[in-house]
């Protein structure tokens, strides 16, 4: 039997903690024992709020001993919430022989107490490149999610539901795991190392746009040519945007002028990134070129969008 604590942080994605216990509970259901026996935690002793409302009941980490599975699910204000005295509790009980599996924000608040550096990791794609600035001793990866050695991390609640199915599978078994699999409905299993896509789009049907695409989000600061892409893709350039003018409506080019606005907001918005730093990051080199884009594709410039922006909800 596994004993695990789930620590829950303020504003954590109900969604993303669902994913983390409930697999354990359909394990023990499929099990016909219990195979999980799991308490949640608070940072502190009172009462923590997930982004739906929903509440779980203080139950602080300091209290507990020890345990074999330390789950850690977060979603934001992660470096607020990263006191001193939490830091010092995950550290107390990330033995040599204790399981960490941080989910969502979580890695970056295990992160925090320097339980993964010299460890691949990943966390959520809107936070990944900070993520990658501020932890320089984790080799950060674009991944669905990373099971390494005793540290593993998610990008989020659909990459945690695989990453807690694979885990049922080493733990436990495979035959476990495809029971509670199936219990969810749950068909496909993407590989863990699968790339987050930073700005999916909805009708992405076509295996060369796709890839194309990856490739885009991957090059971002210094955007490749298209002939290079297709290139890459082993595809003629004509074939490439003929893949793009079906799929989408529009060229390669401005398709990947959008994801690169697309990643200029969301870094606006939710970061606090200098304007030149995010005209570097965006790969428009100079803060005028950014600016002209910018304020021709969303309407107001920059600075305006900073001004005026809103809490991520």
């Amino acid at each position: 039997m596994t004993k695990t604590v789930v620590l829950a942080m303020d504003e954590t994605n109900t969604l993303s903690l669902a994913a983390a216990v409930d697999p354990m509970r359909a394990a023990n259901r499929q099990a016909g024992r219990m195979v999980f026996d799991w308490q949640f935690a608070t940072p502190e002793g009172r009462d923590v709020s997930l982004t739906s409302g929903l509440t779980v009941p203080a139950a602080p980490l300091h209290r507990i001993d020890a345990c074999d599975l330390l789950i850690v699910v977060a979603g934001f204000d992660l470096q607020g919430q990263s006191t001193p005295q939490l830091m010092a509790g995950l550290r107390r009980l990330a033995g040599k022989d204790t399981m960490i599996a941080a989910i969502d924000g979580g890695p970056w608040v295990v992160a925090n107490a320097g339980l993964l550096d010299g460890q691949k990791a990943t966390t959520h794609w809107e936070d990944l490149e900070t993520f990658a600035n501020n932890f320089p001793d984790v080799d950060t990866v674009n991944a669905r999610y990373v099971a390494a050695y005793n540290r593993w991390t998610s990008g989020g609640a659909a990459p945690a539901l695989d990453m807690m199915l694979h885990l049922i599978s080493d733990r436990h078994s495979s035959s476990l795991a495809r029971k509670v699999a199936a219990s969810f409905i749950h068909n496909s299993r993407p590989a863990p190392t699968d790339p987050q896509l930073r700005h999916p789009h909805p009708n992405m049907r076509s295996t060369l746009t796709k890839r194309a695409h990856q490739l885009m989000e991957a090059h971002l600061d210094q955007p490749l040519p298209i002939h290079q892409i297709a290139k890459q893709l082993g595809q003629g350039t004509r074939t490439l945007q003929t893949h793009f003018q079906t799929e989408f409506g529009t060229t390669a080019k401005a398709h990947y002028l959008m994801l690169r606005l697309s990643e200029a907001h969301r870094l606006l918005i939710q970061t606090d990134m200098s304007l030149h730093m995010i005209s570097l990051a965006t790969g428009f080199g100079a803060q005028s070129s950014f600016s002209r884009a910018y304020k021709a594709h969303f309407g107001q410039s920059p600075k305006f969008a900073r001004q005026n922006k809103s809490r991520r909800s």
